[in-house]
C-alpha cells in the first residue's frame, strides 16, 4: 500500500471475490451464477436503453420500482434498488450501525459483512453457528439490549452452507429485538427458501427488512442489480444514505434488464425449478461417492469428502478444468461450495471427481 493510505484502513481485509478466469475455459461452479441466460426479453430491453446513455438514469429507478412492487405485492415506498444487493446491504449497515451500535451476524456466513464493519468502523457481534452449521434463533433474542446491536444480518438461505430457517423464525428474531433492525439477506431464497417479504407487506415487524438480488435466479450477475424491501420509514433511511453516496446507482441498461426479467415469470420459474432438480440429482450423486452434503435450499451445495482435504480436492479439480469455491477458515477448510450449473456441467464435475478421488473403502 502507499504511504498515503489512511491508518484507519491499513488493517482492512478486503472481501475476496470468487475467481473470474479470463484466459482458460473452465466448468465454472465457484460464484453461484446461473447456468442459464437472462429472460428472452432482456437483451432487447437493454439495447433500447443503450440509445439513451447520454442521459443520467432515474435516481429513483421509478419504472423498476413499480415493476418490483407489483411482483412482490408491496408499495413502491417499500423498495430501494441498488447496484447489486451488496449496495443495499452496505447502505443498511451504514444506516443502522455505528461505532457504538454493533452489527450482529454468524461466524459462518457471507464474507462481506465483516468487511463493511471494518470499512465503517463498526464493531462486530459474531455468534457461532451450531456444530452442524445450523443457526439457533434463540441465540439472537435480545441482542439489542445485551449487546446494544444496531442491526442483525442473517443470510437465509445461508452462504456458504445453503441451510435455511422458516420465515417465522426470522420474524420472531425481529420481534425479540425491537430496538435493532433485522436484515434478511435473501440472495438465494428463490431456490427453496421461505421469503420474509410477506412480513414487509404487512409492515409487521416494523424493524424487519429483506434484501434480494437479480444475480442468481434472474441470471443478471453481470448487470449488478439488487433491491431492499422494508417498511417505508426504513427505506427512507436507506435513501438518505444512498443520496449521500451514489444517487445514480442503477444505470439505464440495468434498470431495463430488471424490468424485462420481472415481466417473464414463466421463464424465472422454469429456471428455478431446473436448478432445484439438478441440485437434488447432484446431492444424491455426491453422497453415493461418500461425500457429506448439507441439505441446501440455495443454488449451490456445501460438501466435503472424508478421503481428501478440501484444499487438495479444490486444486485437483481446478487442474482438471473445474472451478469450485474453497474457504480457508478453520471450520470450513474441509468443505467445498459447489454451484449448481447445468446438467452437463454437473456431469463434468462428477467425471472430474471420479478421476481425482481416492477409492472408497
Amino acid at each position: 500500500m502507499s504511504r498515503y493510505f489512511t491508518a484507519e484502513l491499513a488493517a482492512l481485509e478486503p472481501y475476496t471475490p470468487g475467481e473470474q478466469p479470463q484466459n482458460r475455459q473452465y466448468i465454472k461452479l465457484n460464484t453461484n451464477e446461473s447456468p442459464y441466460p437472462p429472460a428472452p426479453g432482456v437483451a432487447g430491453a437493454v439495447e433500447q436503453a443503450a440509445a439513451k446513455l447520454a442521459l443520467y438514469s432515474d435516481p429513483e429507478s421509478g419504472a423498476l420500482v413499480r415493476a418490483a412492487a407489483g411482483w412482490f405485492g408491496v408499495q413502491p415506498g417499500n423498495i430501494l434498488c441498488g447496484n447489486g444487493s451488496d449496495e443495499n446491504l452496505m447502505l443498511a449497515i451504514r444506516a443502522f450501525c455505528s461505532k457504538d451500535r454493533p452489527l450482529a451476524f454468524s461466524d459462518v456466513t457471507y464474507g462481506f459483512y465483516p468487511v463493511w464493519c471494518q470499512l465503517f468502523g463498526i464493531p462486530q457481534a459474531v455468534l457461532p453457528l451450531r456444530e452442524d452449521f445450523t443457526l439457533e434463533p434463540a441465540d439472537y433474542y435480545g441482542l439489542d439490549q445485551s449487546r446494544n446491536v444496531g442491526a442483525i444480518v442473517i443470510a437465509n438461505p445461508n452462504a456458504p452452507t445453503g441451510l435455511a430457517l422458516p420465515a417465522e423464525a426470522l420474524a420472531e428474531i425481529a420481534r425479540r429485538n425491537p430496538d435493532a433492525v433485522v436484515i434478511v439477506d435473501e440472495a438465494y431464497v428463490d431456490f427453496g427458501g421461505e421469503s420474509c417479504v410477506p412480513f414487509v407487506r404487512r409492515g409487521d415487524p416494523a424493524n424487519l427488512m429483506v434484501v434480494q438480488t437479480f444475480s442468481k435466479s434472474r441470471s443478471l450477475a453481470g448487470g449488478r442489480l439488487g433491491l431492499s424491501l422494508a417498511p417505508e420509514a426504513l427505506t427512507a433511511d436507506l435513501k438518505r444514505v444512498k443520496y449521500s453516496m451514489n444517487p445514480y446507482n442503477v444505470n439505464r441498461m440495468t434498470e431495463a434488464a430488471g424490468i424485462a426479467a420481472l415481466a417473464d415469470r414463466a421463464y424465472f420459474e422454469q429456471n428455478c425449478a431446473a436448478i432445484r432438480a439438478t441440485r437434488a440429482q447432484t446431492t444424491a450423486a455426491l453422497r453415493r461417492r461418500g461425500f457429506t452434503v448439507l441439505d441446501s435450499s440455495a443454488n449451490f451445495v456445501f460438501a466435503r469428502c472424508p478421503r481428501l482435504p478440501g484444499g487438495e480436492l479444490y486444486r485437483r479439480l481446478k487442474d482438471r478444468g473445474v472451478l469450485v469455491r474453497h474457504f480457508d477458515a478453520p471450520r470450513l477448510a474441509d468443505w467445498l461450495r459447489i454451484t449448481i450449473g447445468s446438467p452437463e456441467q454437473m456431469q463434468g464435475l462428477l467425471k472430474a471427481l471420479d478421476a481425482v478421488l481416492p477409492p472408497q473403502d
